[in-house]
């Protein structure tokens, strides 16, 4: 009997609301707060969230001219075992599966319980359990076809995009008291230690624009879509995190954009008075459940592509006969990410997942270089080569050093759990490459 095959349903469509969708989830409406107290000035915080946009819009060439190089389900697994072989690619898909994904779906979760629960208190259990209900709940919903899955992100992210470049807007328009004078008041150069803690924070809010080659061996015309929808979401993005950012700056004193606990409520009822908890909590929570569910959808692609390479379970490569989809791999996940969501805290997720994905997406960009000494791409070519990638390579080793100095907990985890990956993969995988 033939076994099940992915279906290529996703079109140009679901696959720039999976990048803008994914990448818009929590961070822009809470690390702006964080960066403020670390930053102290307005500028700073500004070139923090420039600066992390630039990097992650370098990775996203370069992931965008390996992805139209290899479309197959897995993404940068698939990269970087091309590039380095399969140990390394195992180590990726190792990190991604204990850490990567389910800790930015737990995130996601903990950030919609946070949002909603200004508006319907939900503390202790209650949060917990209804964090663990949604992440079954999106689950459920891509363990359908795959173009189920890709319809509900593009309704969820065009919703979204709507509702937070209204916010900007209305806020920079209506906003009482507003004053641009704010946006270029600065109290001088905050140090590097504190500059690259923002970009930690900003990098949260960009994370995801690596995620659409997970999925590219379910995309229609991944040579041309990939690259054109990595590419253009990821600018989209970049140019709504700013228009948002200036207009918290624009409407709100500083001093109150820092000690927020939530910063885009804040700006809301500088022109919505008091309808402004309710919407901007629904605007809030519809961003991360998006988000929750572009991560849902593409990262259960990667356990399922390692296992098919007989680096993971053989269990997680079977594909459901109605649906076609990887559904144990997705099962899988959403346990993992369950627990996380149950006992973490929202910071300590983000920077996890952070430091332990920046060890790869530098390799990434590197293979870019090392495979067009070999063979030059067919498809679509990284602009600036080879500078573009050179440049993100430079910039991921310094911030993986800067997080060593100023987070050495949070990094020595992803050391901790790499160091884990490579001996079962040296006990368990590898013996039975060599055979």
């Amino acid at each position: 009997m033939d076994q099940p095959q992915l279906k290529r349903d996703l079109g140009p469509w679901p696959a720039a609301s999976l990048v803008v969708g994914i990448i818009i989830g929590t961070g822009v409406f809470l690390k702006t707060a964080v960066m403020a107290r670390e930053g102290g000035s307005a500028p700073w915080v500004l070139a923090a969230w420039v600066g992390a946009g630039v990097l992650s819009f370098t990775g996203a060439l370069a992931s965008a001219e390996l992805g139209g190089r290899w479309p197959r389900a897995g993404g940068e697994y698939v990269f970087l075992r091309e590039g380095y072989g399969p140990g390394y690619g195992f180590l990726y898909a190792w990190n991604r599966f204990w850490i990567g994904a389910p800790g930015s779906i737990a995130a996601y979760a903990v950030g919609t319980t946070t949002f909603f629960g200004s508006v319907i208190p939900l503390e202790g259990l209650t949060a917990k359990l209804v964090r663990v209900g949604l992440i079954a709940l999106l689950t459920a919903l891509n363990c359908a076809r795959v173009v189920v899955g890709g319809w509900v992100q593009t309704v969820l992210t065009t919703l979204k995009v709507v509702m937070i470049v209204g916010l900007a807007l209305g806020a920079l328009v209506f906003a009482r008291g507003g004053d641009f004078a704010r946006i270029t008041t600065s109290h001088g150069w905050p140090g590097w230690s504190a500059f690259g803690a923002m970009l930690i924070a900003a990098l949260w809010a960009y994370d995801g624009w690596n995620n659409l080659p997970s999925v590219a061996g379910e995309l229609r015309d991944p040579e041309r879509t990939l690259p054109r929808a990595t590419v253009y979401g990821t600018l989209a993005v970049i140019a709504i995190y700013l228009l948002v950012n200036v207009a918290y700056f624009y409407a709100l004193p500083f001093d109150a954009v820092a000690a927020s606990s939530s910063v885009a409520q804040a700006t809301a009822a500088t022109f919505l008075g008091g309808g402004a908890q309710l919407v901007l909590a629904l605007a809030m929570t519809l961003s991360t459940v998006s988000a929750m569910n572009g991560s849902i959808l593409s990262n259960a692609r990667i356990p399922f592509a390692a296992a098919r390479d007989g680096v993971a379970p053989r269990a997680m490569a079977r594909l459901s006969r109605g649906s076609n989809v990887p559904v144990p791999a997705l099962l899988v996940q959403a346990v993992v990410a369950s627990v996380y969501a149950y006992i973490g805290k929202f910071d300590e997720l983000t920077d996890a997942v952070i430091v332990v994905s920046w060890m790869f997406y530098g390799a990434n960009a590197l293979t870019v270089i090392r495979l067009r000494k070999r063979q030059p791409p067919t498809a679509y070519r990284t602009p600036g080569y080879p500078i573009v990638p050179a440049l993100f390579v430079a910039m991921s080793a310094l911030l993986i050093v800067n997080t060593v100095w100023a987070a050495p907990r949070t990094a020595v985890l992803g050391l901790v759990v790499t160091a884990v990956g490579a001996v079962v993969y040296l006990v368990i995988y590898r013996p039975q490459h060599t055979r």
